[in-house]
């Protein structure tokens, strides 16, 4: 290692070790640890249709997110048809295998194409007539 010059002279740094490294496993280690081993124990428990169905439903938040951005702002309806094709994919290539959430879904996805579609047709009929209020 070299040295490093001071106003005082050379001066050897010392090889400090990282206290994580050199302290092992402490307390905050074995409570993280146990909080994982808890949190993998409930997620194996929980069904895996449930998990599926809430990913599906984050799916269909985040394309309401992009039909329904924020005052002034244009849908983004590539972002939003993405994230409706994902959870096409999942209700749809699953179907039965959902169980009890099978229908819920469905019905969501329905919904949600349909508001596509009439905020698709709005926004088609705003670029083939801007400003024109005369109509």
């Amino acid at each position: 290692m070299s040295t490093l010059w001071t106003p005082g002279g050379e001066h050897q740094p010392e090889d400090q070790e990282q206290p994580e490294a050199s302290a092992g496993a402490g307390p905050d280690d074995e409570a993280a640890r146990e909080q994982l081993r808890e949190l993998r124990e409930q997620l194996a428990a929980t069904p895996v249709a449930d998990i599926i169905a809430n990913h599906a439903i984050g799916l269909w938040e985040l394309a309401l997110l992009h039909l329904s951005p924020d005052e002034g702002m244009p849908p983004d309806l590539d972002e939003a048809r993405l994230a409706i094709d994902g959870v096409a994919a999942l209700v749809e290539g699953l179907g039965e295998r959902l169980d009890r959430h099978q229908e819920p879904l469905r019905e969501a996805l329905a919904q949600l194409r349909l508001a596509f579609v009439e905020i698709t047709r709005r926004a088609g009929a705003a670029d083939d007539d801007p400003g024109d209020e005369s109509g």
